[in-house]
């Protein structure tokens, strides 16, 4: 008797590529230096990362122990999809109380602010519609937006940020659906704007019929100066301007918890996107965040008061490790500082020259929309302790002292 031999395998044909926006859309570059730079030697001024000693682990965990010890069923099951009702009234709460009258229904409970981001996108944006940006910008709104196939065009700006003009101009130009600014603290220039150009990019929205899409993740982490209105807050601004907030800066980011506040029929249109997208935040984040909300504008006086410190301590070593010629900024607040180094040096190159000495920053180039400026860089100050700071500094000076002549 034989035995027949097997039939060959059929040809497998390959599978069908990634989506154009998968392939055209690259990482975080701020991943990728936090990945080459984790070893514990490094002083990290690359990341955007909250102090982790300064996380109030014991309130956190009292919050959830009494979540599941007096209402476990409902912390365990599923929720709504704009969120716990518990939660959004202490959020309108505290957005009323820095002068935004809100109620809980104005709001939606999101997935970190970043997944805001997402579902305006998904919300607002058809192929191809243009999107305004500062510039430069927040690494991870261009992420979205380039994965939304947007346009992203900079508008021109300066110390104050967008210009009123330009942005009048431009919007002429292009005819753009949003425009997307983070106008306290930003990040990556630690920058806040003014409240009279606040009132003219307002007025250039209204004239204009124009989406604002304002990112505040750390309005509350103010060192000196005085508090400047949300756009949201300004005449004209209340049916075209979305405000996106976030606990990850004040409280943990590792709970992910953000919201959006928006006029209804965007909101509405948001939570469908949101529904599709992952059905709720966390039902048990949610309850323990509200619980601990109580409590929180205590942890965050102290968190101002160490992370004060450290900003302070970042200003007064950086004269003596940037070169002559070089310009920082001096943020009021926040978690970053931007710098611009002279001619010829390129930050970008220079990096792996600095990373030797075991210091790390963020070049500024994948934080343009527009033409990137090769001479900054982008330093996170609240990472550290000043001591780790100061030592960081002369680590730093002695990089780009030795990558100017290799």
């Amino acid at each position: 008797m034989t035995v027949a031999e097997p039939a060959p395998a059929p040809a497998a044909a390959p599978v069908p590529p990634l989506a154009t926006r998968a392939r055209a859309v690259g990482g975080s570059p701020v991943r990728d230096i936090l990945a080459v730079t984790a070893r514990p030697e490094v002083i990290n001024f690359a990341g955007g990362l909250p102090a982790p000693e300064l996380f109030d682990r014991a309130g956190i965990a009292s919050a959830f122990q009494e979540v599941l010890a007096h209402g476990p069923a409902q912390a365990l099951q599923y929720s709504t999809t704009e969120g716990e009702p518990v939660l959004r009234a202490a959020l309108a709460a505290r957005v009323t109380a820095r002068g935004l009258p809100t109620t809980p229904d104005d709001l939606i409970v999101t997935t970190g602010s970043q997944q805001a981001l997402s579902l305006l996108a998904t919300a607002l944006l058809e192929p191809g519609d243009t999107v305004l940006v500062e510039d430069p910008c927040y690494l991870a709104a261009l992420q979205v937006f380039g994965l939304a196939d947007a346009r992203v065009v900079a508008v021109p700006g300066d110390a104050d940020g967008v210009d009123p003009a330009a942005l009048e101009e431009t919007v002429r130009r292009e005819r753009p659906k949003l425009l997307y600014l983070v106008p306290t603290f930003q990040n990556p220039t630690g920058r806040t704007m003014p409240a009279p150009r606040r009132e003219a990019i307002v007025a250039v929205a209204a004239r204009a019929g124009l989406w604002i899409v304002e990112d505040d993740p750390y309005g509350e982490l103010r060192y000196d100066g005085e508090p400047v209105p949300w756009l949201a807050a300004l005449p004209g601004a209340e049916d075209r301007t979305v405000l996106l907030g976030s606990l990850s800066k004040v409280m943990a980011p590792g709970l992910r918890l953000g919201w959006l506040r928006a006029p209804a029929e965007l909101r509405r249109a948001c939570a469908v996107a949101k529904q599709a997208a992952d059905l709720h935040t966390p039902t048990l984040n949610q309850l323990a965040a509200a619980r601990y909300l109580d409590v929180l504008d205590t942890h965050v006086e102290r968190v101002r008061s160490v992370y004060g410190a450290r900003r302070d301590a970042m200003l007064a070593g950086l004269p003596g490790a940037l070169p002559a010629g070089s310009r920082w900024s001096r943020p009021e607040g926040g978690m970053f500082l931007w710098a611009r180094l002279p001619e010829p040096y390129d930050t970008v190159a220079l990096l792996p020259r600095v990373v030797e000495e075991n210091v790390a920053y963020v070049p500024g180039a994948p934080f343009y929309a527009g033409a990137p400026d090769p001479g900054t860089f982008r330093l996170c100050f609240v990472t550290q302790t000043p001591q780790e700071i100061a030592e960081g500094l002369r680590r730093l000076g002695r990089g780009l002292a030795r990558g100017l002549t290799s």
